[in-house]
């Protein structure tokens, strides 16, 4: 038996909307990282893009265990001598909820190319509505893991 090894042309995507007041961050992330690489299909294949569209609603309420809100730490780095920005995951959640999860699942990605062309396909918004209802977004797989 010979081994299939999907094509660029043949995937189809889908489009899954998930709600990120249900999930904790880091649990959130790997759902939706496994999800847009496509490991959830058959046609798997790991240097081919075979994901989804995920998006992602209500980033703004997502949840972070322990102390995280006041010890996790986001940086920026200007590329000058003293240009380092760190502020702590309260303010990163009030003021840019998207980066806190885009940020999540960009680090659970591989580092390549590929990655690069996978996570332009999440789509984060802070509120509940989004505009992608013409694409029929079906409700996040719960059994993905």
């Amino acid at each position: 038996m010979r081994t299939y090894s999907a094509k660029p042309g043949e995937i189809d995507p889908n489009w899954f909307v998930v709600d990120a007041a249900d999930f904790q961050l880091g649990r959130l992330a790997t759902r939706v990282a496994h999800v847009l690489r496509g490991r959830h299909k058959a046609a798997y294949t790991p240097h081919v893009d075979t994901g989804d569209f995920v998006v992602v609603v209500n980033a703004s309420k997502v949840k972070l265990s322990g102390r995280k809100l006041d010890q996790k730490q986001y940086h920026r780095y200007s590329g000058y001598p003293g240009g380092l920005k760190s502020i702590d995951a309260r303010l990163v959640r009030e003021n840019d909820p998207e980066r806190m999860i885009r940020q999540a699942v960009k680090g659970m990605l591989p580092k390549n190319r590929l990655s690069r062309q996978i996570i332009k396909k999440l789509k984060i918004y802070g509120g509940a509505e989004h505009p992608h209802s013409a694409q029929k977004p079906q409700t996040f797989p719960t059994d993905v893991l």
